[in-house]
């Protein structure tokens, strides 16, 4: 389960004791995200049974921070590549950041990260146009899982997905939340095909 604090993104509080009321009651594995800009605080989720913590602004600014997070924690960090015309943003997506996605991706070859998860902000306003060509080409320089973020509205999206040969999976939430999807389905589609294996 893939869980972002937005009011911890933003800097407008937090909401701690929900998720770890949802930790604690999940039943499956939680990822943590959003205004996570310290060791201390990924030390404390995790201390807290979280199985794995995302950083997207603290990986693309304080890149001894995420070596030292990454060497204390392996396959417990993800780390969020959020793109937006070409750039990496970061501050919940309202900051652009020198380095470009590509070299972003590629400075996280010696880490053991959990996963590297890319999200084409131009989806999430309504641009598909791209994304999965974007997608496709910061994945096949990634030496960890990728994850698709934001791209997936229906189950033809996650078809699609499966076709592109470097990315392992997605995060599903806005198709949830606005029931162009269900779990069931989406579990579904997400199954390799016979064809596939052969």
């Amino acid at each position: 389960m893939h869980i972002t604090d937005i009011d911890a993104v933003k800097g407008e509080g937090e909401n701690r004791e929900l998720i770890l009321e949802l930790v604690r009651h999940a039943g499956i594995p939680v990822q943590i995200g959003g205004g996570i800009r310290s060791i201390e605080q990924i030390s404390e989720w995790i201390d807290h049974g979280v199985g794995r913590v995302v950083l997207g602004t603290l990986a693309a600014l304080d890149f001894y921070s995420l070596k030292r997070a990454a060497r204390l924690y392996p396959d417990q960090i993800s780390v969020a590549v959020d793109v937006w015309k070409g750039d990496t943003m970061t501050h919940g997506w309202l900051r652009s950041n020198a380095t470009k996605p590509l070299d972003f991706v590629k400075s996280l070859d010696s880490m053991p990260l959990a996963s590297v998860i890319i999200t084409d902000i131009d989806v999430n306003v309504g641009n598909t146009e791209n994304t999965f060509e974007t997608l496709q080409i910061l994945a096949a320089v990634s030496t960890s899982p990728v994850i698709a973020g934001g791209v997936v509205r229906t189950k033809d999206d996650i078809e699609q997905l499966k076709q592109l040969k470097y990315v392992s999976g997605a995060i599903v939430g806005d198709a949830l939340f606005n029931k162009t999807i269900t779990v069931e389905e989406a579990l579904e589609a997400a199954q390799p095909r016979i064809e596939d294996l052969v």
